[in-house]
């Protein structure tokens, strides 16, 4: 079994350094607003991630795209997100200060934005079409759902312990997990 791509999902999600954004929004939630938040974000990041490995060459299929042209722009971005991991910066988490407010104002934020695009980004989506596509069997294909799984369980045990580990961690532990992960990537 090739868990390459597990690694590399997880080295994506990355959700340690997701960890300081789930407190900011989530601060002023009761405890049960944030167990329903963790679940749904986990919930929904294993939902990408299957619906990407299931669905995304039918999608490409659909608009017309080839499967090398988006393996450029995957690639492209994968860069991108290796990049701002670099730099301590999460690989999708480009949001403005508008949309930080939206989302503090609103019941939950599990999916917009935590799931999408922080956790499950364009990065990501494009990662599982690509090993979607080199899956030529029902276990491989099977495989990459059950690393949504995987990823998910990563998703809500960072989540569950968020304030623990932003303790023990501190800005600069998660920072260097941050850059860790983008080496990785």
């Amino acid at each position: 079994m090739d868990f390459k791509p597990l690694i590399t999902l997880l080295a994506i999600v990355n959700p340690l350094a997701i960890v300081p954004f789930f407190i900011h929004y989530t601060q002023d939630f009761s405890r049960e607003q944030r167990v329903r938040t963790i679940w749904i974000a986990s919930f929904s990041c294993f939902v990408v991630i299957a619906a990407s490995a299931l669905l995304g060459l039918q999608i490409l299929d659909f608009f017309g795209i080839s499967l090398a042209s988006f393996q450029v722009g995957g690639g492209m971005l994968l860069l991108t997100s290796a990049l701002s991991m670099l730099n301590a910066q999460p690989a999708e988490a480009k949001t403005t200060k508008g949309e930080v407010d939206d989302a503090s104002a609103r019941a939950s934020i599990a999916v917009v934005p935590l799931t999408i695009p922080l956790l499950t980004g364009p990065a990501t989506m494009s990662t599982v079409v690509i090993y979607a596509d080199q899956a030529k069997t029902f276990f491989q294909h099977a495989a990459l759902v059950g690393y949504g799984v995987v990823i998910a369980l990563a998703t809500a045990v960072c989540f569950a312990a968020a304030k623990p580990i932003a303790r023990f961690l501190g800005k600069t532990g998660i920072n260097v997990m941050t850059r860790l992960m983008g080496l990785i990537l």
